[in-house]
């Protein structure tokens, strides 16, 4: 093994030595002696993970059912996903195993279960009572195909219709089938020689539970009775059914029908309905019927006691309506009322009173579970208007093209977000409470604040409050507002270089001390906004146009070979770059007709009025040069205290002052690093060969929605936030599902035509060379091809010197390289602990200051949290750098590289970030294999390796990001966000963090039958439907037409919650109780069979004397 010299490595009165050898179990250990030991408080038992919440619109929903008692509503999806939602904060997502679709949810109203029926023809049990549900049943029909099922209040026997129009009956205690079973050719007419159709509907007459109302596809409905298993009516019609509903007195039902008709009957008169009704056909003249409209989907039939019942439907709509939006209609006696829906209407329930079917059901709302959205209709109200819905479903808004996350934010952040957000609420909602509130909070174990900011593709960003596992939206900001709107295709040249979605966002960089915040669209354009509680109107949008492009002629020179020196310190940039700052752009073409010095979007010139929030401080726009658009941005930064912002792309890096609104650096990448290029490139003219935009592809999550289908921000033109050197191309590994890249293994042999791109940006206060004594304010790039450069800035003293002084910056000389595209950068102390960016605190601008404050803010410097502003010499600091493949912590300012870990050698790392967690710090990454994984640092020892994604896609990679005290996020789906947790700690406390789903409530009373119906007969007739369905009257099943599955229950619930002693404890008394439970059912069964016996030896008596003394001809 090869030693450092140590007088070498010797810097100041710091000995560090490092094994320079290739393993890295060598490289992490800690060499040399230093005067400072870091005391490391990260194990590997601080980490653990797991999924804490889900949040937003469950995607592609299919099902709905709502407990009228518990008040709790579910949706199911069709990936199989089972979202609970009871008052707002109290939310739950499940997931079937097998992923199959949801096609039917059923509530034990009351019970704390729901039974869901799945597209590959299974039954499962939830259990709700507990804080994770968990399937305690399933059920798998092996011959035939679940259509409906339909389970009556407060019974334990769910009918279930089949594809061959069968009706079996599930034990819902037991999950066994009966083996009662309703034949499709018993219940239709013998006479009928064709198949009726899939089961469509099933229900038991309000009125009479032995009564069950059977709806075949076909049109034909049959009343069958229970009790002498043959068909009492039959009600045939030409049209094919989708639903139907009863009245409650049991003596009327009504059914919709393909071709947009309603047909009310008479339960009694079977040979005609009573009534029909076309409620969006058009009523022609000399009594013709009406034309066919759209099929009327569902109907539902809901009695008032004071008025007129309400019949509310979805579809029927006429066929010349083309282009109308997806309607559902409320009729109430005279009146009819059109609700148009924004989507596609999935299903729909109305709310009632009542449990019980056989009353009036005084029907107060409707909820409408749409495509992408869920309404919720006040029909108590006149104009039937909505509920506000405080569940934080509107992430999809537009679709989500990043996201950021930040833990432990500044705590008078969320209120001010709030206040601002606030005004912006629309009016007209319901003045009701919202009605589903089931359910109880959790205990909140964290107090820190925490937000999330969605960036999405129509240019707004969402703030949301995400604090203690909830969610809801703060504050939403346009920033297209700025810019004109094209009015048709032809006025918008400029846009082309993306095909749709020009305003997308593509990079937030935001300070949450500040409150400063800097976005980057997809139109090459940065916008930096300022808060402000005032409104103001901005008469002229400040605004710069900056060339980024190192352009030489076509011939190439005779010393070619020499790199272009780089601008004097003084000049801070290229003469040309800075384009007047006017708002007609100083040309539209070359000198040859190409398009030339034209941003890809026009600002406003008109006064723009900005409301209390985020304001407009400065629009930034690259430019077109020579025919070649500007290439998309990669990364930025903003530093408040610096009053600077950065940007860069594959072409270079831009620095801009923006409180002065001047280009302070302009250069090509090649330039920054002046004649120390280890490469020897050639800066080459862009007329050669137009820039492929390069980036990771979408890779297909098995079956893609064409809705799934990404627009342009996560298109691979947008994909560089994931900085992957452009001619790099993913190649997609079919086996495992994931990313996986070739890479070339000499770094000579890169193609000439690549561009490097900007990766990562990090103001900081720091030793910028070797021989610096003291730390000063400056900027680390980070490149595609693993090279950190180091800019120096040279900031003028405050107040309004720093806006009459300009900044001067330049490049340092000091070059690192990595293995792999640099992804994040942060420095560490002489302790270990965090030195963050210096920041400013924030303060109101649109409020002139009086004398004392300006006396202040001349006093003023910038916050730095940083403790090594006041460091002895001797003292020294650790930067922390992550690449795609290794992740280096080096002293500064000796730049010796004290610490490596190859943290992949097959993969590569998509996003990494430093981060605070039980008082200490760590490295946190998440790898294109799926792996998530910490590291300690300043040492970088592995903490955590957990393979935890089953297979990488785009989204996921453009979106996840981890923030401090163990948390992370990632878009699930293009309307949810995961969020998951490293920390132990937090896995320890969710399951108290959790709601409850299930809270003990009195089930209301049943109607009162009233004197004379209990006298004369009438009112609700009961049913024993064990006596019916149970074992002993109707046998068993056969065994071959469905398999029982027993679930993991609640057991898993237990495990789940806890663990260690109290975990070991919950199993045994768990233990104990299924063993006492066991012990109960065998004691209950002794005594039925002994009750058996007993009653046999009885009877077999009685018929021994019955027929003592007769003769043998006399019986």
């Amino acid at each position: 093994m090869r030693k450092f010299n140590i007088r070498k490595v010797l810097d100041g009165l710091t000995a560090v030595s490092s094994a320079a050898s290739a393993s890295s179990a060598a490289q992490q250990q800690q060499a040399g002696n230093r005067e400072t030991e870091i005391q490391e408080t990260l194990q590997s038992e601080h980490f653990q993970l797991c999924k804490t919440v889900r949040h937003g619109f469950p995607y592609q929903p299919s099902a709905l059912a709502f407990d009228p008692v518990q008040k709790i509503l579910a949706i199911g999806t069709q990936t199989g996903a089972l979202r609970l939602f009871g008052r707002p904060g109290v939310e739950c997502y499940c997931q079937h195993d097998s992923g199959a679709a949801v096609i039917q949810l059923q509530f034990l109203i009351n019970e704390g279960a729901l039974v869901s029926a799945l597209a590959d023809d299974t039954l499962h049990l939830w259990n709700l009572r507990q804080k994770r549900p968990a399937i305690l049943h399933s059920l798998k029909f092996n011959r035939e195909r679940i259509t409906f099922c339909h389970l009556p209040f407060q019974s334990k026997w769910l009918y279930v219709g089949t594809e061959r129009g069968n009706i079996h009956i599930v034990n819902v205690e037991s999950f066994t089938l009966s083996g009662y079973v309703i034949m499709w050719n018993k219940a239709i007419e013998l006479s009928s020689k064709s198949h009726p159709g899939p089961v469509v509907h099933i229900s038991d007459n309000p009125m009479d539970e032995g009564k069950l109302l059977i709806g075949f596809e076909s049109g034909t409905v049959v009343l069958w009775d229970l009790k002498s298993k043959k068909a009492d009516y039959r009600y045939t019609h030409d049209e094919a059914i989708h639903s139907v509903a009863w009245h409650h007195e049991g003596k009327q039902f009504i059914c919709s029908h393909s071709d947009g008709t309603l047909t009310i009957w008479n339960v009694k008169s079977p040979t005609k309905p009573f009534q029909t009704i076309t409620p969006h056909g058009k009523q022609l003249k000399d009594g013709k019927k009406p034309e066919p409209c759209k099929p009327i989907l569902k109907v539902e039939y809901k009695t008032t006691r004071a008025g007129e019942p309400f019949i509310i439907l979805s579809g029927g709509l006429s066929y010349d309506t083309v282009g109308r939006r997806p309607c559902l209609t409320v009729m109430h006696g005279k009146s009819t009322a059109v609700l148009e829906m924004d989507y596609s209407i999935v299903d729909f329930l109305t709310l009632c009173e009542t449990p019980y079917p056989n009353d009036f059901q005084e029907p107060y709302a409707v909820v409408v579970l749409l495509e992408k959205d869920l309404v919720l209709i006040d029909l108590a109200q006149n104009g039937y208007p909505i509920f506000e819905n405080p569940y934080p479903l509107t992430i999809h808004e537009s679709p989500v093209t990043c996201c950021e996350y930040f833990a432990d934010c500044p705590v008078d952040l969320i209120p001010a977000l709030y206040s601002v957000g606030a005004r912006q609420k629309r009016q007209g909602y319901s003045k009701k409470e919202w009605p589903i509130s089931g359910g109880n909070w959790g205990l909140i174990t964290q107090s820190y604040p925490e937000i999330i900011i969605t960036g999405h593709a129509d240019g707004s960003i969402k703030f949301w409050d995400a604090s203690a596992i909830t969610l809801q939206v703060l504050y939403k900001l346009k920033t297209a507002k700025v810019f004109e709107k094209s009015r048709n295709k032809d006025d918008r040249p400029n846009t082309d270089i993306v095909d749709e979605d020009p305003y997308a966002i593509q990079i937030i960089s935001w300070c949450p001390e500040s409150r400063m915040l800097c976005i980057a669209g997809v139109s090459a354009h940065v916008i930096i906004y300022r808060f402000s509680k005032q409104e103001v109107t901005t008469e002229i949008i400040p605004m710069l146009e900056v060339r980024l492009l190192y352009e030489i002629n076509d011939t190439e020179s005779p010393d070619g070979e020499q790199v272009p020196p780089l601008p004097t310190p003084g000049t801070g940039s290229n003469p040309q770059s800075i384009v007047p700052q006017s708002h007609p752009s100083t040309s539209s073409s070359s000198s040859d007709g190409l398009r030339d010095n034209v941003p890809c979007l026009k600002v406003k010139n008109s006064p723009l009025k900005q409301s209390p929030g985020y304001q407009i401080e400065l629009v930034i726009q690259l430019v077109w040069v020579s025919g070649e658009p500007p290439q998309q941005i990669t990364s930025l930064a903003v530093n408040s205290a610096y009053g600077l912002v950065v940007f860069g792309n594959c072409n270079g890096i831009a620095m801009v002052d923006y409180l002065q609104k001047t280009v302070l650096l302009n250069l090509g990448t090649i330039e920054l690093y002046g004649s120390n290029d280890p490469y020897r490139r050639e800066p080459r003219s862009p007329r050669k060969s137009r820039q492929p935009s390069g980036g990771l592809c979408d890779i297909n999550e098995g079956t893609t929605v064409p809705e799934d289908r990404c627009k342009s921000p996560t298109s691979a033109k947008m994909s560089r936030k994931l900085s992957l050197p452009t001619e790099l191309k993913p190649d997609l590994d079919v086996k495992d599902n994931s990313f996986s890249r070739s890479r070339s293994s000499s770094v000579t042999s890169i193609d000439k035509e690549s561009r490097e791109a900007i990766s990562a940006l990090h103001f900081c206060e720091t030793f910028t060379r070797k021989n610096d004594t003291s730390p000063s304010p400056c900027l680390w790039v980070g490149t595609t091809l693993g090279t950190v450069l180091v800019i120096v800035l040279n900031l003028p003293p405050g107040g309004e010197q720093r806006l009459l002084q300009p900044v001067i910056v330049s490049p340092s000389g000091t070059i690192l390289r990595l293995k792999g595209a640099i992804l994040r950068m942060a420095f560490l102390d002489t302790t270990g602990s965090l030195v963050p960016p210096a920041h400013e605190p924030w303060r109101e601008h649109n409020v002139p200051e009086d004398k004392d404050e300006k006396d202040k803010s001349k006093k003023r410097r910038p916050v730095s949290v940083s403790p090594s502003s006041s460091q002895e010499i001797s003292e020294n600091q650790y930067a922390v750098i992550c690449s795609e493949k290794q992740a280096k912590v080096i002293s500064l300012p000796s730049q010796n590289c004290i610490y490596k870990q190859n943290i992949t050698e097959t993969s590569f790392v998509l996003r990494g970030d430093i981060v605070s967690l039980s008082n200490s710090i760590c490295l946190a990454c998440f790898c294109a294999n799926g792996h998530i994984m910490t590291f300690s640092l300043p040492s970088l020892r592995p903490l955590l390796d957990v393979y935890y994604l089953p297979l990488t896609n785009m989204r996921i990679a453009r979106t996840f990001c981890f923030t401090n005290n163990g948390q992370a996020l990632y878009l699930v789906s293009p309307t949810e966000i995961q969020r998951l947790t490293y920390s132990q700690e937090t896995c320890e406390n969710l399951q108290e963090m959790l709601g409850e789903l299930f809270t003990p409530v009195e089930t209301p009373e049943a109607p009162n039958r009233g004197f004379f119906k209990g006298l004369f007969g009438g009112g609700a007739q009961s049913l024993d439907r064990e006596e019916l369905f149970g074992e002993s009257a109707a046998g068993k099943a056969s065994r071959s037409l469905a398999q029982h599955i027993p679930g993991p229950g609640g057991i898993e619930g237990v495990k789940g919650a806890a663990s260690g002693v109290v975990g070991e404890l919950a199993r045994a008394r768990l233990a104990l109780d299924e063993r006492g439970q066991k012990l109960g059912e065998l004691e209950e069964k002794t005594a039925a069979m002994l009750y058996s016996a007993d009653s046999f030896s009885k009877h077999a008596h009685e018929m021994m004397l019955k027929y003592k003394d007769k003769k043998w001809y006399q019986f």
